[in-house]
This record gives structure tokens, sequence and C-alpha cells, in this order.
């Protein structure tokens, strides 16, 4: 089985369609809401479908998921960003793979949601990222086998790159695969601050982090 852990924090706008995608594939795999303390109707909207289970947690992403992990019973653990949409198959793409016991994990291929031509561009550097490093980001849906997890301890408390911490932790596991099938994240986050800002912005952050400086650091950076 299954189990999807998604990190919440004030995501009324995103949950219900997030759910509903999931649902539409898999109506029973295990469904975790680990919520950092949202103040809008994310807990309402996550509590009007059946067997969802929803926990209150500290603030915090990596907490939130190791939370939700820990207390999941699937031998797959889908870790899945409230704005983004898993394309159908998703359920069938992932058994396909980790059947293989040299496979640690994965993630799904990135898409936006959003027809403008320019969002494609980035795509297709995530695709190449991808290609040559292995090296998926949080909003792909990472997978992982549940005992890897537990076996790496989990996610880092760290204010970012929790992810790609994680995935790099992998890698001493087993393979890391990416699926054809795609995960289609909300452009919010490109939208915010504009397309090349923050593609510029992601790759210094990539840069200082390689170098070694601390997420507390970068997080300063990245939010501010």
């Amino acid at each position: 089985m299954i189990s999807i852990i998604i990190p919440v924090l004030n995501e009324e706008a995103h949950l219900g369609s997030c759910i509903e995608a999931v649902r539409q594939n898999d109506a029973s795999c295990e469904i975790i809401i680990a919520d950092g303390g949202s103040f809008d109707r994310t807990i309402e909207i996550a509590e009007s479908f059946q067997g969802v289970k929803v926990m209150k947690t500290p603030k915090g992403r990596g907490l939130q998921m190791n939370a939700g992990a820990f207390s999941a019973t699937g031998d797959i653990l889908l870790f899945l960003h409230a704005d983004t949409i898993l394309e159908d198959g998703w359920v069938q793409a992932i058994a396909g793979v980790v059947k293989d016991r040299s496979i640690a994990g994965g993630a799904f291929a990135f898409a936006i949601q959003n027809p403008s031509k320019k969002y494609r561009v980035v795509e297709e550097w995530v695709r190449l990222r991808c290609f040559l490093f292995r090296l998926p980001y949080g909003d792909q849906g990472i997978f992982v086998k549940r005992d890897v997890f537990h076996e790496l301890g989990g996610y880092k408390n760290i204010p970012l790159m929790e992810d790609v911490d994680l995935i790099e932790r992998m890698k001493g596991q087993g393979r890391i695969v990416i699926l054809d099938t795609k995960a289609l994240t909300s452009e919010r986050r490109w939208g915010r601050k504009g397309l090349i800002y923050t593609a510029v912005l992601n790759q210094l952050i990539m840069f200082l982090y390689k170098i070694g400086v601390h997420p507390q650091k970068l997080a300063r950076i990245y939010y501010r």
C-alpha cells in the first residue's frame, strides 16, 4: 500500500484538488495531512474527505512530513505538496518500479499548471537536471520505500533543502528513478516574484548549498 503524506499550512485553495486527484486513481491509499498550524479552512477541507487522517504537528516541512511518515502504514511513502496534482496512472507508475530491489525511490516528471510557453523552459531545465544528476525536488512528489526512509531517519529538521538532502542520502541506499508520469504543480512560486528571478534564485540556493552554506542561512536568502 502507498501512504501519501501532505504537509500543509493554509492550503485551502489547493488541498481539495490535490486529494481528489489522488483518490481518482487510488481510493484505497492512505492519506495523511500533516498540518503545521493552519488558520484557514485547510483542516475543514481535509476532514471532508472520508478516511483522510489529519495530524496537527509543529510547523516546519521536515517535521510535518516526518510526523506523517512515522505514523504511516504503507510500504511506500509518497510526499506530496498540497498545490500539486498527480497525473492519471501514478499508482501504476510507482508499482512498476518499486518491485526492483535496487531502487530506493524516486519522483515524478515535473510540470507546471500553466499553458504559457515560458513555463515549458522551466520544465525542460528540471528534466535535464533530473536526467544528469537524478536530483528531483519536493514539488515532483518524492516517493521512497518505507524501510529505506526509516533506515535514514527521515527528513532532517532544516528550513530549506530538506528534499535535496533526503534524495542525496537515498542514493546511498539504492537507485533514484524519475517516472514519466507527471506531477503538475501550481505556478504560484514562479509567479510571485517572476520566472527569471525565481529561476536564478533557485540556482543560487543550490550552488550555495553545494558549497556548504547552512540551510538556516539559505532560508533567510530564499524567503526574504
